[in-house]
């Protein structure tokens, strides 16, 4: 039988600031985090923006000599892992550290570091190159660092998804914990992307947008205006329970995840199935996982990139799976606020479908002002809206047609 699982604590390094309150206040209140990019010349960019997370000092969290074996993208896993420990009220003895899964995604690992260490083969030669080079960079050690750094000794991998991964973690820790294999799980996604390489990558397939002026408008996800998407940065972490587990310390519960959906396109290496089967079949999933009718389905905070595409065919999928009752859900893209996070796209919006649960709030869908007729439903346009969220859907789409689907519910507390 399926134990109940509950998110109990939320770790956030985000463009729109460090700690659950500063984002869920930015988020709420539109407050865009897109800007012009600081960390290397764009000159020669046709995109000269990002989500960068700019007030990050990983000795805030992490010591000095071990911060700089770590890669941007450990930095920011380790940190918000701290944040989503604290949050939770959550201090593990011995024997719940060895009952932890940690699952912690990314879609592109230590590219910077990666990026630093050719010039130094190049320019310098073979023997000055970092003995850190490979454990920094490679994406299994954010969740390998995180064991490290706080001990836990259950099972720890990474999914590596692209901008689904940070979802599939979510998904894949939520089953571990309902199964019994183990109490509680550390999931979510972390990526530090934005590199003269990664951004020189997404600008050559002609994904993210051009509209550099002003930086803050230019992620507009489902408007008939959208270009593209806007490059992001950060971590998302949070900390699931059996509910058992969770009553037995007396935490504080923030929302259940009752579904997980996945499924494949099987279409292309980089654009969607212009019918949406994989993503209509990855919701469909979630929902039969969850044991739920689509009428009972109120928010979906959707993928949403703000591409052409993307949003198109998500709107398409949602119909295919939803129905007349499409019309009736609120869904928001939060990527309209502080970009696209990739690998950890997932994780981040999934913390912030679980506080929408929690505090009965939806985000809205800012840079919103022009109907695309193929994008005709509810988009929670530029302004947040209160409501009482019953089932909430997250959706996450990535390149290679992966796509993965989350349902959350609201709990109840019955004692």
């Amino acid at each position: 039988m399926k134990r109940t699982v509950v998110v109990t604590g939320v770790g956030v390094i985000s463009p729109i600031g460090i700690g659950k309150e500063k984002f869920w206040d930015n988020l709420v209140k539109g407050r865009s985090g897109i800007s012009y990019i600081e960390k290397f010349p764009t000159d020669d960019y046709p995109t000269k923006i990002a989500g960068e997370v700019k007030d990050f000092n990983p000795e805030d969290f992490i010591d000095k000599k071990e911060a700089r074996r770590l890669d941007r993208f450990s930095q920011f896993a380790i940190s918000a892992t701290k944040l989503a420990l604290e949050d939770a009220n959550w201090n593990p003895s011995e024997e719940e550290k060895e009952n932890t899964a940690v699952i912690v995604a990314s879609g592109i690992g230590g590219l910077e570091t990666l990026e630093n260490q050719f010039r130094v083969l190049f320019e310098k030669g073979p023997n000055k190159v970092s003995p850190f080079v490979v454990p920094m960079m490679i994406i299994n050690m954010a969740a390998g660092n995180i064991s490290i750094q706080f001990g836990f000794k259950g099972p720890n991998f990474a999914t590596v998804t692209a901008c689904a991964a940070s979802s599939h973690a979510i998904g894949l820790g939520y089953k571990l914990v309902a199964n019994g294999e183990v109490d509680c799980a550390i999931v979510g996604g972390t990526e530090a992307g934005i590199t003269p390489m990664g951004l020189a990558g997404f600008c050559s397939i002609q994904a993210l947008s051009t509209q550099n002026d002003p930086p803050e408008k230019a992620s507009k996800p489902f408007d008939a205006r959208r270009d593209g998407f806007v490059m992001a940065e950060g971590c998302g972490i949070l900390v699931l329970e059996s509910l058992e587990h969770a009553l037995k310390r007396n935490a504080r519960i923030y929302a259940e995840i009752v579904g997980f959906g996945a499924s494949d396109d099987a279409y292309h290496i980089t654009a969607p199935d212009p019918q949406g089967y994989g993503a209509y079949l990855s919701m469909k999933r979630a929902l039969m996982d969850a044991g739920i009718t689509p009428e009972m389905v109120d928010y979906i905070n959707a993928h949403g990139t703000s591409t052409k595409l993307n949003d198109k065919i998500e709107t398409l999928a949602i119909k295919k799976v939803f129905g007349e009752h499409a019309y009736n859900l609120a869904i928001s893209s939060n990527k309209s606020v502080f970009g696209h996070a990739l690998g950890a796209a997932g994780a981040l919006e999934s913390v912030a479908t679980v506080l929408s649960i929690y505090y009965g709030v939806v985000p809205p869908t800012i840079n919103y002002e022009e109907k695309d007729p193929d994008c005709d439903l509810d988009y929670v346009p530029n302004k947040a809206r209160d409501m009482n969220i019953r089932y909430a859907l997250k959706n996450s789409f990535g390149f290679g047609g992966q796509n993965a689907s989350l349902v959350f519910k609201k709990h109840i507390n019955e004692s």
